[in-house]
């Protein structure tokens, strides 16, 4: 559990691999998936590497792996995911891989080939078939004696005697559907009119051998006189691309030609079902195995990747890496280096070997499936300097709980409890789906989060004693009014209830838990909530700014930062405590001394706050009536004119000092006095201890545990502390009037629940239908709820999701977290597992 408060102490190491158990050590690492490499040949060009030719190799498998997965899915054969992990093969099976590839993809290519091939002379003899049937059905048209006829009759010359035959000819073909009208157009304006067209639909769509898309074609016949037009008719078909075939004149020879062509496609149909039926096998016995090709080729990619990262010492025959390790996985480091050496057959034992550097190291939290969601919030934020405070376990709390005091209602929250709840379940069966929406994935990575807040909104819902806008008396009121029945139904001069502590409320015990339900039905209900929510939204602000500020305290202990702890927090906590603390004091002293019978004396604590800056007093004691501006208990001015003096003099402290004791310490190491040579660095020049060297920027300032130091510029120091001066003094003003957002939210959402039950659900509950009752109230509650999901859970809860991220990332994590690091990111093989598909690296 440390490592949630912070974040995991890391070491930089120097590894010694011998060149033929580098692959397999490499490989074991990847499955432990713990150490994050450094690339050590930055400068050297991409195809001067040592394993350039491997990295090619792997390259041009997966090429051959998309292809094969392409030709499954073009079959919507579904890819098995059995959850295997295969190791990656050794490098000898390499050449096995590719020789099985290279088989699968010939064999794939040549069937494609020939299947491709017979399909283009199937649709051409299909083309043909249908030219003959058609030019058949035009030439024994009913009504007419012949087309030719027709055509004779359309292109004859008129001239002043009898009209006299011409000798026509003609071609057919087919041409696609839509390309049919401007075919015929250009026919007229190019032939000048001497053409005749016919053309008739196929009625059945012709398969693209190519695209494999059913497109729909007709046949026509162009008739025409002389081969002058018969040059033109056939540049106008090729312009279209239309497709022409032979068609014998006498009916006779086209019968028999239609004959032969049916037979030949008929044979050509039984050979295309074994070539499918080929290609088909082939896919299934890949199908089968190319997950795991898969995942081993991509495996054996990054090992070659990552050792291209790696320096080559020539004189020992071995390769040099360097990268992060967490301390307290270098044993398992060294376990899975001695596994790859076994593997390897190497006899010679590899290194590890931690440096000491002044690199600052990645940040790394341990985290599991509940607490990822809480951390990725504050990473989005920043990733945390190394070894600062983590504010995720206080997140996992805080993040919920202020998103129920926006969204506080037991009914949503029951809803929303469910669906997160739900998601946990079945969470095994949902990962394994693998779903590609984004949408949902944003829901599903956040099922914990989901959980909580509903969890939470249903505790706030019970203290609001508010489920989908309405109260439960559980306990019974504690108000006994003097209404009469005909104020509480409207019929008489008051038509809802006005609650007045003074005669209502003389019972002195309150309701048990939670706000009195009797409020529901109050005319005044909204003026004591908004009291109470806004009260309460300061109160939960302050705190959580306070503890904020608390928890910079970790931060300066940890990085020895001594002055920080004077001149920053108690500056920070005293301004903090003397203006805003005392706030929350004042509103709870308000509560416990003043009752319903002093209630008219009780003080307005706006103007009490406003006067306690302009030293305005009033005192009570010399005044006889009731005044809401005059102090309200003993030594009042005294004591706020110290708090108002002790918050004004901390702005200088925490403006002032910091920069000038730096530049002291800074003056004193200029000028040092006389001593002997520093003997601190080992004798064969190593550097020192990651924990003695290490320079984090943490906050405004730069820590520096080494000895070389950046150049020290007062200048520099000194507005970075002006402007966090600045940042936290108007900051705590504006972050307490931001978390009156808390009360605004919650108020809204009350009122948006309400308005839904009234304006719908009420509305139909308060229909008197004998038979269609039923009916009405399903459709008025079908629409209710839907409004209620959609509106209420979606929308409102997105809402309050957002202003609650605002919360902790600027209001609270801004008062000790600086988010200056980053991520530690291991060579692994876990993100090669969730591949689903080669096309999404390709």
């Amino acid at each position: 559990m440390g490592s949630l408060f912070r974040s995991e102490e890391m070491t930089l190491c120097q590894l010694f691999l011998q060149t033929e158990a580098s692959y397999a050590c490499v490989s074991e690492l990847g499955e432990l998936g713990i150490f994050q490499f450094k690339d050590l040949n930055q400068n050297v060009n991409a195809f001067q590497k040592k394993f350039v030719n491997e990295v090619r190799r792997c390259e041009e498998m997966e090429r051959k792996l998309r292809y094969i997965e392409k030709e499954i899915k073009k079959d919507e054969l579904k890819i098995p995911d059995f959850g295997e992990n295969p190791k990656a093969p050794a490098p000898k099976e390499m050449v096995d891989l590719e020789a099985q590839f290279e088989k699968n993809e010939s064999e794939l290519r040549e069937v494609n080939t020939n299947a491709e091939a017979l399909k283009r002379n199937f649709l051409e003899l299909t083309e043909l078939r249908e030219v003959l049937k058609k030019t058949q059905t035009f030439f024994s048209v009913v009504n007419l004696p012949n087309i030719v006829g027709e055509a004779q009759h359309a292109l004859v010359i008129e001239e002043s005697g009898p009209a006299q035959a011409v000798q026509l000819g003609f071609i057919a073909g087919v041409i696609p559907r839509e390309k049919v009208p401007p075919f015929e157009r250009m026919l007229w304006f190019a032939c000048r009119g001497n053409v005749f067209l016919r053309y008739e639909e196929i009625q059945q769509p012709l398969e693209d051998p190519h695209t494999g898309e059913a497109k729909h074609k007709a046949v026509f016949m162009i008739f025409f006189q002389g081969e002058q037009l018969k040059a033109r008719v056939k540049k106008i078909c090729e312009g279209f691309r239309a497709a022409l075939y032979p068609c014998p004149e006498s009916t006779q020879e086209r019968q028999e030609m239609l004959r032969g062509v049916t037979t030949r496609l008929e044979d050509l149909k039984m050979v295309l079902n074994q070539t499918e039926d080929h290609r088909r096998r082939v896919l299934v016995g890949a199908q089968k195995e190319i997950r795991n090709w898969i995942i081993k080729v991509e495996k054996i990619k990054a090992i070659y990747h990552t050792l291209n990262m790696f320096s080559f010492d020539i004189s020992h025959n071995s390769l040099i890496a360097e990268g992060w390790c967490p301390v307290q996985s270098l044993e398992e480091v060294r376990r899975v280096l001695k596994e790859g050496e076994k593997l390897s057959g190497s006899t010679i034992p590899s290194i590890l070997h931690p440096l000491k550097t002044k690199e600052v190291p990645p940040t790394f939290f341990k985290t599991s499936r509940f607490t990822q969601g809480f951390q990725n919030i504050v990473d989005a934020y920043g990733v945390a300097t190394y070894q600062e405070v983590n504010p995720m376990p206080y997140t996992i709390i805080t993040f919920p709980f202020l998103f129920s005091v926006m969204f506080g209602d037991a009914g949503h929250g029951t809803l929303m409890f469910l669906f997160g709840l739900w998601m946990v379940i079945k969470e095994k069966s949902l990962l394994s789906q693998k779903s590609n929406n984004e949408i949902w994935n944003t829901f599903f990575g956040g099922r914990y989060i989901i959980m909580l807040m509903g969890l939470f909104s249903i505790y706030t819902g019970m203290i609001y004693n508010d489920a989908f806008s309405k109260s439960f008396n559980i306990f019974g009121s504690a108000w006994h009014s003097t209404y009469t029945d005909g104020d509480l139904q409207g019929d008489g001069e008051t038509a809802t209830l006005v609650l007045d502590p003074g005669p209502f409320y003389r019972n002195g015990t309150p309701y048990p838990f939670g706000i009195d339900p009797i409020w529901q039905s109050a005319k005044n209900k909204i003026t004591f909530l908004n009291s109470f929510k806004m009260k309460m939204a300061v109160i939960l602000g302050i705190s959580q700014m306070v503890f904020g500020v608390c928890l910079s305290i970790f931060n300066h202990l940890h990085f020895k930062m001594i002055v920080c702890l004077f001149c920053e927090f108690l500056p920070e906590l005293i301004f903090l405590l003397a203006l805003f603390g005392y706030l929350i004091f004042m509103v709870y002293y308000k509560w416990l001394v003043f009752d319903v019978t002093e209630s008219g004396c009780a003080p307005a604590l706006l103007i009490q706050y406003i006067n306690m800056f302009m030293f305005k007093y009033e005192d009570a004691s010399e005044k006889t009536d009731c005044d809401v501006q005059a102090t309200f208990y003993e030594n009042q001015q005294t004591i706020q004119t110290i708090f108002v003096i002790m918050a004004v003099l901390s702005v200088p402290v925490l403006l002032l000092v910091k920069p000038f004791y730096l530049r002291s310490l800074h003056n004193a190491k200029t000028h040092p006095p006389k001593v002997e040579k520093d003997t601190s660095k080992s004798v064969n020049g190593k550097s020192k201890p990651v924990g003695e060297d290490v320079k984090v920027s943490y906050g405004h300032a730069l820590i520096n545990h080494g000895e070389d130091e950046e150049e020290f510029e007062f200048s520099e120091i000194f507005i970075e502390q002006a402007i966090h001066t600045i940042e936290f003094c108007l900051g705590c003003i504006s972050h307490t009037a931001s978390y009156l957002r808390l009360w605004a939210l919650s108020l809204a959402h009350a009122q948006l629940s309400e308005v839904l039950w009234t304006m719908v659900l009420h509305i139909g509950l308060s229909m008197d239908m004998q038979y269609l009752g039923g009916l009405i109230i399903f459709v008025v509650w079908m629409f209710w709820a839907n409004l209620t999901i959609a509106v209420l859970l979606v929308m409102e809860g997105l809402s309050a999701f957002l202003h609650t991220l605002r919360l902790h990332w600027v209001e609270f994590q801004s008062k000790f977290y600086s988010g200056n690091g980053y991520l530690f990111q291991p060579f692994g093989f876990k993100h090669i597992l969730d591949i689903d598909s080669l096309q999404e690296i390709k």
